[in-house]
């Protein structure tokens, strides 16, 4: 049986964003860094559970070597031309594009939302490299709601490991060549977690 979203205490409050020049940047190997603001968003917890049920989540199966295999979450993804799911998350983009327009030269245009739904969700360790992403800097804007999980970073070709835990709101930017010379995953946990989702903004072109 999977998990139910256990509420956080602190976000009881209608849903707002804090300024984003909060936001603590932590500066990376190769040109990489992250940008991380716990709690960005507040009315979380409402804000995911409208996502369960409003978002048209489609379950997908990959070709893994010489198999093919159930992708380990539910997944669904907006192109630039199509509506968000929620007015909550136009209004994190357009606040994402207005802080970052100088420095990232373009808006974040789509979103792909992930539902991991217990602990056996996961993502294995990847960069954003389909598309522009494999050849030039860019960012990748990650908002989550529902149960804090880890997201894990570390150096391509090895390296010490970073660890953040994000849930209830927390946000978290990637940019300059961090998902060229990094890869970031969730691991899969044999503790019982509650849910969570993560909505990922992007300029065009990255996937």
């Amino acid at each position: 049986m999977t998990p139910a979203l256990q509420a956080s205490l602190f976000d009881q409050a209608e849903p707002g964003l804090a300024p984003l020049p909060q936001a603590q940047r932590t500066h990376l190997a190769h040109g990489a860094w992250i940008d991380v603001l716990p709690a960005w968003l507040t009315g979380a917890d409402e804000l995911f559970e409208h996502l369960v049920h409003e978002v048209p989540w489609q379950a997908e199966r990959r070709q893994m070597y010489d198999r093919v295999v159930d992708v380990p979450r539910l997944l669904c993804f907006y192109p630039e031309s199509a509506t968000l799911p929620s007015p909550v998350l136009t209004t994190a983009r357009d606040a994402l594009n207005q802080h970052y327009a100088a420095e990232l030269g373009e808006p974040f245009r789509t979103a792909g939302l992930c539902y991991y739904r217990d602990g056996q969700d996961s993502v294995a360790w990847h960069g954003d490299t389909l598309g522009r992403g494999a050849t030039e800097d860019t960012m990748v804007a990650i908002l989550s709601v529902g149960t804090p999980r880890p997201l894990l970073l570390r150096p391509r070709g090895g390296g010490e490991t970073i660890r953040r835990s994000l849930g209830h709101g927390d946000l978290i930017v990637m940019g300059g060549s961090c998902q060229r010379t990094w890869e970031h995953a969730i691991p899969k946990t044999s503790k019982p977690v509650g849910p969570r989702i993560s909505i990922q903004f992007r300029p065009r072109g990255v996937r």
